[in-house]
């Protein structure tokens, strides 16, 4: 015994311990030597996978040249419209013994293409074959949650879901160790999922893709299992971290029972429940954003305590970005706080701490009850691609109710609606300085490279490889191959989806709003709806207004809450969904003849889109409607924003969205001079 009363123990009777989860950070920015410096720099400091975050244009499909990406280049990601930049990414990085997470879901043919293509290049000695084999990673290529949440999607989804399924059968033939899918129920969670809804709606997606799979005829009956066997998952973790892991267990539960029952999988590893997390972003908070830290470390208990249901890997957001673009020393520190819990502490020293209790198993039960529940009435809608629209109207609802629940206190966020007293912050007193800044020079840099690149190929070449894409996807040809040929010849990111938007046409996801159920928020919003209805009889009708979504921002939570609760204090609500351009919003304003623009920008390039908006307003003859601006925006960005003639600037630390109304009808007045 030691003087403490702990027996010692030698290194041979202790307990073995588990390895820890891959620990990874969500990183890209700038460009693409931007962003290799910052990979060797994070796996330098003990980081064991690669996360690659893709700037906007990217994710959705379009050249840096091209009107949508103005504003847009390296601000949330890192560009990369061709090979070239691919190879400067992953410079003195080894494919081949690397393993990578690239989030990027529509174009992810395109990525996983030149991403193969830069690690042959890498691997001159091996035949392309050999080197496919030892590439290991996940492409999160899950189109559905695009629709639902994330808004990063470009093509319709018959078209996107014969992508995926090619995408499938050929990783599980000649990458093995590739994830070629993540089904990502992150960002439902963040659109307003329960719990029982990101179960249900994840695993109704994994089963549309598998049964897409099964009906290609892509897999032979004996490879389908490794099929199965190679479906990732990509769940968010909550501040309830007790649920978060009854949420997890639940998930292992079902999709074993799935595997079993519905596929035949035999094989127990082939049925195991595979995923990684990011930790929750959206309950980051603006308002005393040190509490940030213990938000994430709970967070990530949620998806570590339990050995059985534990995450894969594992990657944490900054304490910070809530406030823009969390610096290399944020991400340090998210790193350093997987590692104490991971090498530190006891955790993995142990089996399941759960196994047994009464409350768990009560509490897993509910939700795979619930869940099985919401399933089966999505398989009888004809599935999840012929549901969406239930589900994101069913997401919208939700996220109403929660944020109903924040403005009424009965959900308490600490230092927002409860406890908002607060010492000054030593974090926080230099505001610009506590964010990086996204280099102001991205897009001018990324479009030089295109240009460059554009006159150093063979356009002849890039012309044939572009043109059997085209023919190929007009048949039922896996698009795979044709795909690695446009990636050699040289086509550009816009090019390959240019193409293939030329044959399977454009698509706009629903907004979900029309749908919602009306949510309580408290008495307050009869006192604005009067307003609303004065205001209206004094301009002589209803007032409008116009949510605008401006640029390539596809995070359309906040439009989406705005329009709702609009709708619900009486105004006539004009909202077309993500993706519009300046001009198409001034078309709209036009049209419509409205009396405020509401616009909402989440990505960062407020200070490109909003001025547009504004100048085209002027030209249109209708520069004193007031126009009021949403997002992320750092308090400098919303003095100058006003500066040029934004009548309000509201960021995350403005949650009372019924308050946000009466502020609409204020700024209406004033531009009446009603008051």
């Amino acid at each position: 015994m030691t003087e403490s009363g702990h027996t010692d123990r030698t290194a041979a009777e202790r307990p073995a311990k588990d390895r820890p989860w891959v620990m990874r950070t969500y990183a890209g920015h700038s460009t693409a030597e931007a962003s290799n410096a910052l990979y060797r720099t994070n796996l330098a400091k003990g980081q064991t996978g690669l996360s690659v975050a893709f700037d906007l244009p990217t994710q959705t499909g379009y050249d840096p040249d091209s009107p949508l990406s103005r504003g847009e280049v390296g601000k949330v990601g890192v560009p990369v419209p061709h090979l070239g930049e691919m190879r400067t990414l992953f410079t003195d990085i080894p494919l081949t013994s690397m393993n990578t997470s690239m989030t990027i879901n529509a174009v992810a043919m395109w990525m996983l293409a030149m991403y193969q293509v830069v690690a042959e290049e890498q691997n001159p000695d091996l035949s392309p074959e050999e080197v496919a084999e030892q590439l290991a990673g996940t492409t999160q290529n899950d189109i559905i949650k695009e629709y639902l949440s994330r808004g990063t999607y470009a093509f319709p989804p018959e078209a996107s879901m014969r992508l995926i399924a090619d995408m499938i059968a050929y990783t599980v033939h000649r990458i093995p160790k590739w994830n070629p899918i993540n089904i990502c129920s992150y960002h439902l969670q963040e659109a307003g999922a329960t719990p029982v809804q990101e179960l249900a709606y994840a695993l109704s997606t994994a089963i549309a893709v598998l049964d897409r799979v099964k009906e290609s005829g892509q897999v032979s009956e004996d490879d389908f299992e490794k099929v199965v066997g190679r479906i990732s998952f990509f769940v968010n973790a909550g501040v309830r971290f007790i649920e978060e892991t009854c949420k997890m267990r639940a998930f292992v539960q079902l999709w074993d029972e799935i595997a079993r029952d519905r596929y035949g999988v035999q094989d127990p590893k082939m049925r195991r429940f595979r995923y990684g997390v990011q930790v929750n972003s959206l309950g980051l908070t603006e308002a005393q954003p040190e509490n940030n830290v213990q938000r994430i470390v709970l967070e990530m208990l949620g998806v570590t305590l339990s050995k059985d249901a534990r995450a894969r890997a594992l990657q944490l957001p900054a304490w910070n970005e809530a406030l823009g673009l969390p610096r290399p020393w944020d991400q340090q520190w998210s790193l350093r706080l997987q590692q104490v819990l991971a090498f530190e502490s006891d955790l993995l020293e142990y089996d399941d701490i759960f196994e047994g209790s009464h409350v768990i198993e009560a509490k897993v039960a509910e939700l795979v009850a619930g869940a099985k529940a919401e399933i089966e009435r999505v398989q009888d809608m004809g599935g999840a691609i012929a549901a969406v629209d239930y589900m994101k109207s069913e997401l919208v609802s939700s996220h109403a109710a929660r944020r109903a629940r924040i403005e009424s206190g009965e959900e308490v966020i600490v230092g927002v609606n409860k406890f908002e007293t607060t010492e000054p912050s030593p974090l926080t007193a230099d505001l610009d300085g506590a964010i990086m800044a996204a280099d102001p020079e991205a897009e001018r840099t990324a479009r030089a490279s295109v240009e460059a690149w554009k006159a150093g190929r063979d356009e002849a070449e890039v012309a044939e490889a572009l043109a059997a894409l085209a023919a190929a996807a007009k048949t039922d040809e896996n698009l795979m191959a044709p795909t690695l040929v446009a990636a050699r010849a040289g086509a550009t990111t816009g090019e390959w989806a240019a193409t293939l938007r030329e044959v399977f046409g454009e698509y706009r996801g629903p907004t979900g709003v029309s749908g919602a159920v009306a949510a309580e928020a408290g008495a307050e919003l009869a006192a604005v709806r009067e307003r609303v209805r004065a205001t209206g009889e004094e301009l002589g009708g209803r007032l409008r207004l116009l949510v605008g979504k401006p640029g390539l921002d596809g995070h359309s939570n906040g439009a989406e809450q705005v329009a709702v609760r609009a709708r619900d204090a009486g105004f006539e609500v004009v909202y077309q969904g993500i993706r519009l351009t300046p001009a198409q919003i001034v078309a709209a304003a036009v049209a419509e003849d409205v009396h405020c623009i509401g616009l909402s920008i989440l990505s960062g390039s407020h200070m490109e889109l909003v001025p547009d908006v504004l100048e085209g307003l002027a030209e249109a003859g209708l520069g004193d409607i007031p126009v009021i601006v949403g997002g992320i925006i750092p308090d400098a960005d919303g003095r100058r924003l006003r500066e040029l003639g934004v009548a309000a600037v509201y960021t995350p630390k403005d949650y009372g969205l019924t308050e946000i109304m009466g502020g609409i009808v204020d700024v209406i007045r004033a531009a009446h001079d009603l008051d």
